[in-house]
């Protein structure tokens, strides 16, 4: 079987996702890259929430999820956003399957802290045997997060979470976060690829700032398991493949782990 690719598509760029985003999906499973797309769906929770005049609050970068809104978090998600995205991967010929974590008990699920977030969840446990049976078959997954707990109980997980776990499950290669931006700048200029440590000066020297933080602090985080490479690329870009190369930023360990498996 072909490298798996995780890619997380985040809920601020789902809208804006261009029509060669998707296309570059086929290309990937051209070049023997197999894509599972995880994706959050944060901005359009928070419509429909306000829209019901239901109360929501974030507790450490967390939605607190009561009983209401985790139906609304699951209404988006598996819904509306799970199937534009499955709408617009078949109009670019690629096959796929909606699904979410409940679905063949695919993402086990257990609470974080039940008192402080509510029905927030971790993934325990991934069911990659189940992704193996839909890759053979030729179908991209795509993932809404929320999890299965005990006794039936549903947990909205946070999508960069998800990703990463199911990532390091199947023992992914790469992992791609779609963002708004080219990639990580630096004196004006994006950089091609950058080491864990090249981010951490970044960071303390104010060259990475703002939202750009915990994108990278998430990409560092999956670098600590199987995954060999992370990459930063814009949803919104043309072609997001040049030359069998994604574009934007490549994140690594270490630069000389780059010779290694080049």
């Amino acid at each position: 079987m072909s490298d798996v690719i995780v890619v997380k598509c985040g809920g601020s760029t789902l809208q804006e996702l261009s029509n060669q985003f998707f296309l570059s999906m086929k290309l990937l499973k051209e070049q023997n890259l197999t894509p599972i797309i995880v994706h959050g769906g944060g901005p359009e929770i928070n419509a429909l929430l306000e829209k019901l005049e239901v109360e929501s609050e974030f507790v450490n970068g967390l939605r607190k999820t009561t009983t209401e809104v985790l139906e609304v978090a699951e209404m988006v998600l598996t819904g509306k956003v799970n199937k534009l995205l499955v709408t617009k991967l078949q109009l670019a010929g690629v096959k796929s399957l909606g699904l979410c974590g409940c679905d063949g008990g695919l993402l086990k699920s257990a609470p974080i802290n039940k008192e402080e977030l509510g029905f927030v969840g971790e993934v325990t446990e991934v069911d990659d045997q189940f992704l193996h049976q839909l890759l053979s078959i030729n179908v991209v997954p795509v993932i809404a997060p929320i999890g299965l707990g005990e006794h039936g109980t549903h947990f909205n997980i946070n999508a960069d979470t998800a990703a990463a776990a199911i990532a390091n499950s199947l023992s992914a290669k790469k992992m791609v976060f779609v963002t708004d931006v080219d990639g990580i700048m630096k004196d004006n200029v994006m950089q091609k690829i950058v080491s864990v440590s090249e981010i951490e000066e970044m960071i303390a020297d104010g060259t990475i700032y703002g939202g750009m933080i915990p994108k990278v602090k998430g990409a560092i985080k999956c670098l600590q398991g199987n995954i060999e490479e992370v990459f930063i690329i814009n949803g919104k870009a043309g072609n997001l493949i040049k030359n069998g190369e994604l574009e934007g930023t490549k994140i690594v360990k270490t630069k000389e782990a780059v010779l290694s498996y080049e």
